[in-house]
C-alpha cells in the first residue's frame, strides 16, 4: 500500500491539464472498512492536501455520523476521488469534471489493496457513472432513489456540496430513508 500511495503522490499523467499543477489527494489503508469515492478535490482541498477538508466534508461527516478523527483515520475510511487532483474551473464558474486519466490509472490497483472494505459510498454522478455504468438511473436522483438496488457493495449519494441543500428539500426521502441506513451501516463496521 505504501508503495502504491507513493506512486500516486508522484503522478503527473495529466499535469499539463491541471491549472494548479498535480497534487493527488487520497487516503487509504488496507484495514479500511468504508471506501468513499468522490469527484475531485476543490481548491481548498488542493491547498491543504486533506480530502473533504471543506464545507462539503462537514456535510458528508454529518451524513455518516462520524467525527473528524474517525473520518481521517485511514484504517477506518479510505477516501478516493475519481480524479485525484484539482481539475480547474469552467469560465462561468463551477469546477470542471474529474480528469478522465485518473480512475483508469489508479482505481483498480488501489481497490485491489482495500480487501476489507464492506461498503463503497459513491458520492456524486461521476463515481456512480463509472462504477454502476448501465445499472444507474437516468439521472442522479433516480440513482440515489434506487439505493437499495446497489447494496451491499455500493450506496450512491449526491455530492454533499451546498447545492445538495436544495436537492434534499425536493427529495425528503434522502434524509428520511437513506441517511439513517447509511449511519447505521457505518456505525456497525466502524
Amino acid at each position: 500500500m505504501d508503495t502504491l500511495l507513493g506512486e500516486i503522490a508522484a503522478c503527473t499523467i495529466c499535469a499539463e491539464n491541471l491549472p494548479l499543477g498535480p497534487r493527488p489527494v487520497v487516503q487509504a489503508s488496507a484495514a479500511a472498512r468504508l471506501l468513499i469515492i468522490g469527484q475531485a478535490p476543490g481548491t481548498k482541498v488542493h491547498e491543504t492536501g486533506i480530502p473533504f477538508n471543506d464545507p462539503s466534508g462537514d456535510r458528508l461527516r454529518d451524513w455518516l455520523g462520524v467525527d473528524r478523527d474517525t473520518f481521517y483515520d485511514p484504517a477506518r475510511i479510505a477516501l478516493m476521488p475519481m480524479g485525484f487532483c484539482y481539475p480547474g474551473r469552467y469560465p462561468r464558474g463551477g469546477d470542471l469534471p474529474p480528469r478522465p486519466e485518473c480512475a483508469p490509472a489508479w482505481h483498480d490497483r488501489l481497490r485491489a489493496q482495500l480487501g476489507k472494505v464492506e461498503l463503497t459510498l459513491l458520492v456524486g454522478q461521476y463515481s456512480q457513472a463509472h462504477y454502476l455504468r448501465d445499472r444507474r438511473g437516468r439521472n442522479l436522483t433516480e440513482t440515489v432513489r434506487a439505493w437499495r438496488d446497489y447494496l451491499p457493495a455500493f450506496l450512491p449519494t449526491p455530492h454533499p456540496s451546498w447545492r445538495t441543500i436544495g436537492w434534499a428539500k425536493k427529495n425528503p426521502w434522502f434524509e428520511a430513508e437513506v441517511l439513517p441506513e447509511l449511519k447505521q451501516r457505518v456505525a456497525a463496521f466502524l
